[in-house]
């Protein structure tokens, strides 16, 4: 499959609370340090290795440490039979489940703006279907969010053979409902079901559709020209979409993501860098601000966890532990692609 890694260097200090201590078992983790001179060489290494190690025919990288791009770099080919080689800034990359966090961003707007609650019955904003009371309490937005709507996970359902297959988000959530397994708020577990849900929360109350939406108020405030949710994408773009492969190297088929907003974003590493650095300065990106700084302290502050030996989850990030250093993640895969923003 190809690949592209998002990766920023920090997350700020004021967001690690007290009370979420990282993992104390297990051996200790040699602590290192790359100077900025360094990074460059070590990414071309680390990439160049990895690449011939597991078969993958490109990559790219974006490092972002407070509001500078540090490195900005891909490696290998964009596609195999023409020879185009990776590019940070103009190759575009499907970045599954990284999306949802372009997701999260859009409903975290709608709620400083007083048309979503985050602690309010979902099926207040719904039309043509509704969740049924399988428990007493209710799904909530903040449930959606952490992934504790109770929701059962399924891998089926959730693409189109073709584009003659795709149908409206409100369609495809109607049909492809899963049962409600857990009580609210009890029991983590991942679903894009209600990433998806949560994207058509935002159609609702905004009166514009999803890919209008993120568009309009997340994508073009950043500059993030080189990214969309559209399929198929627009022909400019879609010109620069890498070729997804398969373990034997043979080129995938687009991906028609029915699940649009947990899912379909494609995006160049370089726009990625912007949003990321947009997250890691309290939802600036220069002059332009998406969220309010209290919103986005609230979106990394850990809201749930299943035991308290593990990591937890955010407002829409998933939380890690690694040498010590709190982490604020969300990895990607489709079936041709992987990505991972960190």
């Amino acid at each position: 499959s190809a690949a592209v890694l998002f990766a920023s260097a920090a997350v700020p200090a004021s967001t690690a609370e007290a009370s979420s201590p990282p993992p104390t078992q297990g051996p200790s983790v040699h602590q290192w340090a790359l100077r900025a001179g360094q990074v460059p060489a070590f990414f071309d290494r680390l990439l160049r290795s990895q690449l011939a190690l597991d078969g993958i025919p490109g990559a790219v990288v974006a490092l972002v440490q407070g509001d500078e791009t540090l490195y900005l770099g891909g490696v290998g080919k964009a596609d195999l039979t023409s020879g185009e080689p990776v590019s940070a800034q103009e190759t575009l990359f499907r970045t599954g489940s990284v999306s949802k966090l372009v997701t999260w961003t859009a409903v975290m707007q709608l709620v400083e703006r007083g048309l979503l609650d985050l602690h309010a019955d979902v099926n207040r904003y719904l039309d043509a279907f509704q969740i049924p009371a399988t428990y007493p309490k209710p799904v909530t937005l903040a449930h959606l969010l952490t992934h504790t709507a109770g929701f059962e996970d399924r891998g089926f359902g959730f693409y189109a053979r073709s584009e003659a297959d795709l149908v409206p988000l409100r369609a495809f959530l109607a049909a492809r409902m899963p049962a409600r397994i857990f009580p609210p708020g009890e029991v983590s577990g991942y679903s894009n079901y209600g990433a998806a849900l949560a994207g058509y929360l935002v159609e609702r109350v905004s009166g514009l559709s999803f890919e209008d939406y993120v568009e309009a108020r997340v994508l073009a405030p950043l500059g993030m020209s080189s990214s969309s949710f559209r399929q198929p994408l627009p022909p400019a773009l879609a010109a620069r979409l890498a070729t997804g492969y398969r373990s034997s190297l043979k080129p995938g088929a687009f991906e028609w993501d029915l699940a649009v907003p947990a899912g379909a974003l494609s995006s160049t590493a370089a726009d990625m860098a912007r949003f990321m650095i947009a997250h890691l300065n309290g939802g600036r990106l220069g002059t332009t601000r998406i969220l309010r700084a209290e919103t986005v302290e609230a979106m990394q502050r850990r809201r749930f966890i299943n035991h308290p030996a593990v990591s937890g989850l955010t407002y829409g990030f998933q939380e890690l532990h690694i040498a010590g250093q709190r982490v604020l993640a969300q990895p990607g895969d489709m079936l041709h692609f992987t990505a991972g923003l960190f």
